[in-house]
């Protein structure tokens, strides 16, 4: 299942989840591996980095166009269909479709291609500080379409001075054969409105614009994350062709000087950095961990989370809809070198993968803002303009949410005065010898003078690091959970203490898996700062983040 609810009545789906073949490339190894799942839980691919290909049959009960949906592969994929090359998509973090216009009825071959190597077709995926998996790693599905379909909805509302909400409904459609006059019909929170649509001929793409008013609205925020229905229907001659359902929120997320609101009322944001990885299943989590994980949050104090460093599963996404946690999600860029952002091919891949975000994720109301190339050049006139044209491409594809990015460049950053939201990583009494009120005052002296005046303030990397299980409470040495919980609770009462913060995210949630050209930097092969362990395992830092998160917040978000 792509989402955590029926996203169509009408349209017939069926799950492609379960047990397929795998066969390791230039081997004689033919395996049975889950979807989704990571290849490296398999014995014989445990450190396989390489290409493999997953096969399974599929039947069609009659002739017909054929959609495929994955949620993500990681982290190319070649998609065949009865043998034939049909799709090809490339970044393990956002999803994708094939579509076959006509398929016959009977058996059909089914085949993924899988290559998580890192190769000069690769720039967003390098050896980096988490690990890039192998294989089919987020839900696959089959729909089965009429003559046409709802491609897409796009949902934006806006807040009127009467206290209403004026919806803005974009809504995309696309004919598989030609079609004569039809009707367009949407719905949310009682309110409804019909759209005449003209004939379409195969293969055209139409896109429409249907405005409303809703009132009686119970807005969305942490303390009553409250969701809507939004159904749209597609109908011909009485008959409804196709159907698609989305959930919304109502409420406003703005920038006022140097505050965020939400709902026009300021918000401190309390959040972690989580990555998707679990000791066990690598990053094909299931909703049951991930909700555990939110739970685990909520119950330190947290109200936000942000996706570190990409777009995240949309059923993930639905949970913080529905439980009420503030999202920072980012597109798919972290620390990257110089000569990969010069690539031509960088440029190509990162606004892509923007666009998919966007256009994917939008209509959550979790997401509280966007965020681009966390801790890349931005100390360089080159950094300058990568950074003012992925902002001001994410502004584009949506102007209803603050953009922001993650820097480390202290005391020479040149970009500041770009996003909305300034952000700082750092990490005081760990990477820095010095304590961290007096770290930070004076980063925000310099950073005040440098183009962040005026703009709030979130610190969106924070912490330390220390190994599951080793302790010295005497010493209270480096790695040891004595002295993770210490450095966190200094750093948490300096950041909660400054007015100027709007919020913070711990770094990070759990401990996550490395790729293996960073295991000389990462004891365990694993990025310890955690506070948490691999299998959510609570470290004794637990305790001072519940603490000072929750006297924060009074115990109850808002």
């Amino acid at each position: 299942m792509i989402r955590l609810f029926r996203e169509h009545e009408t349209r017939r789906v069926y799950s492609l989840d379960g047990l397929w073949q795998l066969q390791r490339e230039n081997r004689a190894l033919d395996l049975r591996a889950l979807v989704p799942g990571v290849w490296e839980r398999l014995p014989e691919l445990a450190d396989w980095r390489g290409v493999a290909t997953y096969s399974r049959n599929v039947r069609l009960e009659a002739d017909g166009p054929v959609l495929l949906r994955f949620g993500g592969v990681s982290h190319t994929a070649e998609v065949l269909w009865d043998g034939e090359a049909v799709g090809r998509h490339y970044n393990a973090f956002t999803g994708f479709e094939v579509l076959l216009t006509q398929s016959s009825a009977g058996e059909h071959l089914l085949q993924v291609r899988v290559d998580n190597r890192f190769t000069e077709a690769s720039t967003l995926h390098i050896p980096n500080d988490y690990m890039t998996y192998g294989g089919i790693t987020r839900p696959v599905e089959m729909h089965l379409l009429r003559q046409a379909r709802i491609a897409h909805m796009t949902f934006r509302a806006e807040e009127t001075d009467a206290g209403s909400f004026s919806v803005s409904l974009e809504v995309e459609l696309q004919a598989l054969a030609d079609c004569g006059p039809m009707l367009l019909s949407a719905c949310v929170a009682g309110t409804g409105v019909e759209c005449d649509v003209l004939p379409l001929r195969r293969g055209e793409i139409k896109t429409l614009h249907l405005s409303f008013d809703v009132n009686g609205i119970e807005r969305w925020c942490p303390a009553n994350p409250r969701l809507y229905t939004l159904d749209a229907r597609l109908q011909a001659e009485g008959c409804t062709v196709d159907d698609l359902r989305d959930r919304v929120g109502f409420r406003t997320i703005k920038v006022e000087g140097t505050r965020i609101e939400l709902n026009r009322r300021p918000v401190k944001i309390l959040g972690f950095n989580r990555h998707e990885d679990h000791g066990q299943l690598g990053c094909a989590m299931t909703p049951e961990l991930m909700e555990h994980d939110l739970q685990l949050m909520r119950s330190m104090g947290a109200n936000a989370v942000r996706t570190c460093h990409y777009p995240n599963d949309a059923r993930f996404l639905d949970l913080c809809d529905e439980m009420g946690f503030m999202v920072w999600e980012e597109h798919h860029a972290r620390a990257l070198p110089g000569e990969i952002l010069r690539k031509p091919l960088f440029s190509e891949q990162i606004a892509k993968c923007n666009e998919e975000m966007i256009r994917q994720h939008a209509n959550h109301p979790s997401i509280c803002m966007w965020g681009v190339l966390n801790e890349c050049e931005t100390e360089t006139e080159f950094g300058r303009e990568l950074y003012a044209r992925n902002l001001g491409q994410l502004r584009k594809l949506d102007p209803t949410r603050p953009v922001t990015f993650a820097t480390c460049r202290h005391y020479t950053d040149l970009c500041l005065d770009l996003p909305d939201i300034v952000s700082w990583n750092i990490y005081p009494q760990w990477y820095e010898d010095e304590p961290a009120a007096e770290f930070l005052r004076r980063l925000l002296v310099w950073s005040d003078a440098h183009g962040a005046a005026g703009r709030p303030v979130l610190i969106s990397e924070i912490g330390a690091g220390a190994i599951p299980g080793y302790h010295d409470p005497l010493r209270r040495g480096k790695w040891s959970e004595e002295r993770q919980a210490d450095i966190l609770r200094d750093q948490l009462r300096a950041v909660l203490a400054d007015k100027r913060v709007s919020g913070v995210f711990i770094w990070q949630f759990a401990d996550v898996r490395v790729d293996e050209e960073w295991a000389m930097r990462r004891p365990r092969t694993m990025n310890n700062k955690g506070v948490v362990d691999e299998y959510r395992r609570p470290k004794m830092c637990c305790e001072a983040v519940r603490d000072l998160f929750t006297r924060e917040s009074g115990g109850n978000n808002k």
